[in-house]
């Protein structure tokens, strides 16, 4: 059995371990503020991996990813948010097809939303299309009651001829769309 133990810890993928002057390397870039996507692409030497491994070496513990310009922070790969569609939407296409001079006049609005530290808050973000003005709404929560709230509140206190129309991304937050449409 002992025997057996000894065979079998020997099986698997041996861990990369990088050579001492690379992960000093490593560790430098990062603290000047270097992603690990850019320490690859730019190394004065090769790098002996990926940035995906060096990403999953921050994440074991082998560098401080505190330094990271995230603070190794990230998504975990693949993931896709797969609640809450929107069941009703219109497509970007549709507003060219309402206004044909949609691209040469002002009053075409496009909305998202920025989500705040451990989402719980949010900023609304309008730009206006051809001016590129930037109008920033500060709701009470990221729920789509709460965007559809702070909206109907900023449009009362502006002129209603002002714009001609406004296209939200496909975020739950603003699935109360039509609500704020026929305001």
């Amino acid at each position: 059995y002992q025997q057996y133990k000894k065979n079998k810890s020997n099986c698997g993928r041996r861990p990369l371990v990088l050579p001492e002057e690379q992960s000093e390397y490593i560790q430098r870039k990062v603290v000047q503020g270097w992603t690990p996507d850019v320490i690859v692409g730019r190394a004065a030497f090769p790098i002996s991996c990926s940035a995906r491994t060096i990403y999953r070496m921050f994440k074991k513990g082998l560098f401080d990813s505190s330094d990271l310009p995230m603070k190794g922070k990230r998504k975990p790969n693949g993931h896709q948010e797969r609640r809450g569609k929107q069941t009703f939407r219109r497509s970007i296409h549709e507003r060219e097809k309402d206004y044909s001079q949609f691209s040469n006049e002002f009053g075409h609005l496009e909305g998202d939303t920025i989500v705040g530290l451990k989402h719980k808050s949010a900023v609304i973000t309008l730009v206006e299309r051809l001016s590129k003005v930037i109008i920033t709404l500060k709701p009470c929560g990221r729920q789509a009651i709460d965007i559809e709230k702070k909206l109907n509140q900023w449009f009362e206190s502006v002129p209603k001829n002002l714009f001609k129309s406004i296209t939200f991304d496909c975020g739950k937050e603003f699935s109360n769309w039509k609500q704020i449409s026929n305001v």
